[in-house]
């Protein structure tokens, strides 16, 4: 077989980061029906802004939700920027586009894996188990985590 000198891997993966990049344009005027996303993104990543005491408590990997409590949404042709509260205190977030992990609009059960493009050590490329989540009301709390493998078709639309 031939070698992939065109890239199809990072093409794929830089179109499928536009379409959270639009998902979360239509958020700027607020989501419709009951979309909301979880975007799972490595804290570590080059350009990621959190505010320090929360990457002390996750170094690797978190996860947050934007449903109904969230302010100040920016979208960035390689970045967004979203206040979301943390123990009722306002923190200002900014996640790359390149720094995603994983999106999720449970609403429609629409899930996009993403291969983690960042320069991380070695030593930090480790999966974290404990992946965390901004509830609704802005409190952050651990995710559940079973260790078990999910297939994503089940989060594919049957046509």
């Amino acid at each position: 077989m031939s070698e992939d000198l065109i890239g199809y891997a990072k093409l794929t993966q830089d179109a499928l980061r536009g379409v959270v990049r639009d998902a979360l344009k239509v958020a700027l005027t607020g989501l419709p029906g009951d979309h909301h996303f979880y975007i799972s993104f490595r804290t570590r990543s080059r350009g990621v802004q959190v505010a320090q005491y929360l990457a002390a408590k996750y170094p690797d990997e978190m996860t947050i939700v934007i449903q109904h409590q969230y302010e100040g949404l920016e979208v960035r042709d390689d970045h967004f920027a979203i206040t979301l509260h943390f123990g009722g205190v306002p923190q200002r977030i900014v996640i790359p586009f390149a720094a995603i992990t994983r999106f999720y609009d449970p609403s429609v059960r629409f899930a996009l894996p993403f291969d983690a493009v960042d320069d991380l050590s070695p030593d930090a490329i480790e999966e974290e188990d404990d992946v965390l989540e901004n509830d609704v009301d802005g409190s952050v709390v651990k995710a559940p985590t079973t260790g078990a493998v999910v297939s994503l078709d089940a989060f594919r639309r049957k046509k």
